[in-house]
C-alpha cells in the first residue's frame, strides 16, 4: 500500500492559527468596508430620485438623505455577523424615515415608484465583494 505525506509550510500554519484567534476582530472590519461601498451607492441613488419628476414642486428637506447610514457590525443569535444600511428613526416631525423610503421605493396611488434600494444592491454587489476580498487579504497579510 502506498503512503503519501504532505507537509504545509510552517509560516502558513502559523498564519492560519493566528487567523483563527483574530477572526472576531477581522470580520467586522471586512463587513464594514463592504457596507461602505453599498452605502455610497444607496446615497447616490437616493439623491438622484428625491424630488425628481414630481407634478408639484418638491418639498424635500434632505432629512431622509441625512438619516441614511451604516449600522455597527453586530453578531446575531446564530453567531453570524451583520452590518445593515438603513435609516435612523424618528424624523423631526415624529414620522418614519422607513415609511418615506418605502413610498419612494415602491410608490403609492398617484405616485410612481422611484426605486433606489434594489438598484443599489444589484449595482454595488460586485464592487462590495471585491472590496471585502481586498480588506480580508489586507488583514490576513497583516497577521
Amino acid at each position: 500500500m502506498a503512503k503519501a505525506e504532505m507537509k504545509m509550510p510552517e509560516d502558513f500554519l502559523q498564519k492560519i492559527s493566528r487567523l483563527g484567534d483574530k477572526t472576531d476582530e477581522i470580520i467586522p472590519k471586512v463587513l464594514e468596508a463592504g457596507g461602505k461601498v453599498v452605502l455610497d451607492k444607496v446615497k447616490s441613488n437616493l439623491s438622484s430620485v428625491v424630488g425628481k419628476n414630481t407634478k408639484i414642486e418638491s418639498r424635500s428637506t434632505g432629512e431622509l438623505e441625512s438619516a441614511l447610514g451604516l449600522s455597527p457590525t453586530l453578531m446575531d443569535r446564530n453567531g453570524n455577523f451583520n452590518v445593515k444600511v438603513g435609516f435612523s428613526e424618528p424624523r423631526r416631525d415624529g414620522g418614519s424615515n422607513a415609511k418615506i423610503a418605502n413610498i419612494l421605493e415602491y410608490g403609492r396611488h398617484g405616485q410612481p415608484a422611484k426605486p433606489f434600494l434594489k438598484p443599489a444592491r444589484t449595482q454595488s454587489r460586485n464592487a462590495c465583494i471585491e472590496t471585502m476580498k481586498a480588506k480580508l487579504q489586507e488583514e490576513v497579510d497583516g497577521i
